[in-house]
């Protein structure tokens, strides 16, 4: 048997961005962030995600300037780490995700909270200046906002995307609310997770149009 569908990846792609564009309300962004939005939409395959996409007034501009000026990507995940485009990066970027080191499980415990949030605690310095994706863990989000409350170190954006239904939302309402001034792109609601931020990610990757 003999399906009948479009095999030209070219015609692909461009169908699917027309069909976003046909299908999202877009008028609020700017022009760097429609086209973070549209690659975010297109990794989830659902339209409607525009209206829960909050960016903060300089999170394009300034995960640019710092992706183009060599700063690093921190990671809550492996996932996450494995959906950059690692050929379009501007500076050869190096990408973080501590959730492997082998201290990981110990300091878990020491601070009472889980790997993931464990592997945010090791990130360190490394955070002043970086670009952020936590695009799985509440738990990391929350605690990275607990770590910055006390430290000066300052990324220069956080994109706050976990997923899931205990603490994805309220974490992400609390990255908006921040009063330390950080610039960050998040997934209001329960959505989120690695696809969509490594689409966020990836078309932060590209030069300004």
């Amino acid at each position: 048997m003999k399906y009948d569908y479009i095999t030209d990846g070219a015609e692909i792609y461009r169908r699917s961005f027309a069909t976003i564009r046909a299908e999202s309300d877009l008028a609020r962004f700017s022009e760097n962030e429609d086209r973070v939005a549209v690659r975010m939409i297109h990794a989830c395959g659902s339209t409607d995600l525009a209206a829960d996409i909050v960016f903060s007034e300089n999170a394009c501009s300034a995960a640019m300037t710092a992706l183009q000026g060599g700063a690093p990507i921190l990671v809550d995940t492996n996932m996450v780490a494995s959906g950059v485009t690692r050929h379009r990066l501007p500076a050869e970027n190096e990408i973080v995700c501590l959730l492997r080191d082998e201290s990981v499980a110990d300091l878990a415990k020491q601070i009472g909270n889980t790997r993931t949030a464990a592997a945010v605690e090791l990130w360190g310095e490394r955070i002043d200046g970086a670009v952020l994706a936590i695009g799985n863990a509440p738990t990391a989000l929350f605690h990275l906002l607990e770590i910055l409350q006390d430290k000066p170190w300052r990324p220069a954006v956080v994109l706050g995307m976990p997923v899931g239904f205990i603490g994805a939302a309220e974490s992400k309402e609390a990255l908006i609310a921040n009063d330390l001034g950080l610039e960050y792109i998040a997934v209001r609601g329960r959505r989120g997770g690695s696809a969509i931020t490594c689409g966020a990610l990836n078309a932060l990757t590209l030069p300004s149009e």
